[in-house]
């Protein structure tokens, strides 16, 4: 007797659907073990729900960690962070782009301490990408924030006020 495919389903309680396929050779062979393949498929319930989170995080990291950079070799060149530009769109932009960093590192933390792994991958392992250039911005802002504390005996305010050393 062959047995071609038999389908096997796991009951309908469960979100995620698997699909279990037994396959035989050709011919019965007693001596080989059957091939046991399973996949499963996403139902509605079970797609992911951060895809806007996740969108929002690779958009915002992609542009903060640059950013960043720019705005820690500045500092550490001339001592002082960004320039305010035009309306202070310059500074706003590198103020947003630290609470973006540690947003991330913050959220990939939670995931890691709730799930035992970190973000996922995301399309394209952009999101993974963004999470470990995040990783490497918050450790080059501890250094450079150390370095400049110990080197000047200050951090720049995030605002610039009337007799600051920077911008004032």
């Amino acid at each position: 007797m062959e047995l071609s495919k038999m389908l096997l389903r796991a009951p309908s309680s469960t979100t995620s659907i698997p699909q279990c396929f037994l396959h035989n050779q050709t011919s019965y062979r007693p001596h080989r073990r059957p091939n046991i393949l399973c996949m499963a498929k996403q139902t509605g319930d079970d797609v992911s729900t951060n895809g806007v989170a996740e969108t929002l995080a690779i958009a915002g990291g992609l542009i903060a960690n640059p950013v960043i950079g720019w705005s820690l070799y500045t500092l550490k060149t001339t001592g002082c962070g960004l320039p305010p530009g035009p309306g202070g769109s310059i500074g706003a932009l590198e103020g947003v782009s630290y609470l973006v960093v540690v947003g991330i590192v913050g959220w990939s933390l939670y995931t890691k301490n709730k799930t035992g792994s970190g973000l996922p991958n995301g399309p394209f392992g952009l999101l993974g990408a963004v999470e470990g250039l995040s990783y490497l911005s918050f450790l080059a802002i501890l250094v450079v924030f150390g370095l400049q504390f110990y080197q000047q005996g200050f951090i720049p305010g995030p605002v610039p006020v009337p007799g600051d050393q920077c911008f004032g």
